[in-house]
């Protein structure tokens, strides 16, 4: 029986995690917070009950002792709740791996081999699973994939036109953020049920932005591809780009390898495109001529995806926004559907500066809405399906 269950989400420089306790089958939140900045200068801050906890600096200069900082301040707030079950957030999964799984010696070598298809990602995401195996001896650790949601996509939306040997060798377009997909198809469900049996475009639009086209809530198509560099342009990810240009820069800069993943993983997006920040806040607040290009650019590649999913779906029944950046920036979302009034959506201007769950005016023919995602609560939700 399961009654408490921990979730972790493990970056480079972070660890963020949930506390649930199991209640006639269904998780419900007691805490959550992250360690930011592992290695450099940790911080440490939480909200128990929604009441958020002074931020603090602490010592983490590993994955195993922001895993231990966690531990403790959870004894502390929450005595005598016996972790029985940890959720991981693991990017990728491959082609093997479909569902969540338990994780044993065996499965943690396969995931290992997916490192350099999520390289700011995977390697982040497995050292937080062995710092909780070494804390929790034992404690089943369960793994939930990012990239389980899009598995069912045809071959159409899952190949490359290479030589079939690639495709054969699990060479594919994979798709990611699929458990706020995941969760914001169920919400959507308890939301709005007829436009969730629809076809919806989902923007999952934050420094990890892209897009899923969903029928009857599962994934059709989405826009990142074999890796999480395709799609849309991001906070300093480069998005969609010209595999020509990729040559270009190997035959004729000479760039080397590293120097190539380092310019399109970290120097490129936001950061790339301002020459500033990857910060879509501050791009938003800035006068500067280069932030402005940056934003629209972001916006235009945005309508471009969402015109391409529509055809893929062979029509919309329903836009959500989610994300940081999806949920918390009115003016994002008032550029991107002025552009798309030629698919019948139209905002309504006060519901959308309110955040309302509908934004959409009463003359629009879409409805658009704005759904918080929660990511920890459908590892929570995985992992108490998993064990029962």
């Amino acid at each position: 029986m399961v009654d408490h269950i921990l979730t972790l989400n493990a970056g480079s420089s972070s660890v963020k995690f949930a506390l649930f306790a199991v209640e006639a089958g269904r998780p419900q939140r007691l805490a959550a917070g992250q360690v930011a900045g592992v290695g450099v200068s940790a911080v440490f801050h939480a909200r128990l009950h929604g009441e958020k906890q002074p931020e603090a600096p602490i010592d983490a200069r590993t994955h195993d002792d922001a895993v231990s900082a966690i531990l403790k301040w959870i004894a502390g707030c929450c005595p005598g709740k016996r972790i029985d079950a940890i959720g991981h957030r693991v990017v990728h999964g491959g082609v093997e791996f479909s569902a969540p799984v338990v994780i044993d010696d065996v499965i943690l070598q396969k995931l290992r081999q997916f490192e350099p298809l999520a390289p700011l990602h995977q390697p982040h995401n497995l050292r937080g699973v062995a710092a909780a195996r070494k804390a929790f001896p034992g404690v089943p650790q369960i793994a939930c994939f990012d990239t389980s949601f899009h598995r069912d996509h045809s071959f159409v939306n899952d190949a490359y036109a290479l030589p079939r040997l690639f495709y054969e060798r699990g060479l594919r377009r994979f798709g990611f953020h699929g458990l706020s997909y995941e969760f914001i198809s169920r919400r959507l469900r308890e939301i709005d049920p007829e436009c969730a049996r629809g076809r919806v475009i989902v923007a999952h639009l934050g420094a990890g932005a892209s897009l899923c086209a969903m029928s009857d809530g599962r994934s059709v198509a989405t826009t990142m591809g074999f890796s999480p560099l395709d799609g849309l342009p991001m906070g300093t990810r480069c998005g969609q780009i010209d595999p020509g240009l990729l040559l270009y820069f190997l035959e004729h800069d000479k760039m080397s390898v590293e120097e190539l993943k380092r310019l399109l993983y970290e120097q490129s997006g936001f950061l790339g495109l301002s020459g500033l920040t990857s910060d879509f806040r501050a791009l938003e607040a800035s006068k500067a001529e280069a932030s402005e290009e940056a934003v629209a650019y972001f916006v235009h590649r945005i309508r471009l995806e969402i015109g391409a999913l529509t055809a893929a779906l062979s029509g919309l029944d329903a836009l959500v926004f989610t994300g940081g950046i999806g949920e918390g920036s009115a003016s994002t979302r008032a550029r991107v559907t002025a552009g798309l009034g030629w698919l019948g959506l139209h905002l309504d201007d006060d519901a959308n500066a309110r955040r309302a769950v509908e934004i959409s005016s009463p003359t629009s023919r879409v409805p658009v809405h704005v759904i918080p995602t929660d990511e920890e609560l459908m590892i929570a939700i995985h992992v108490v399906d998993v064990m029962s």
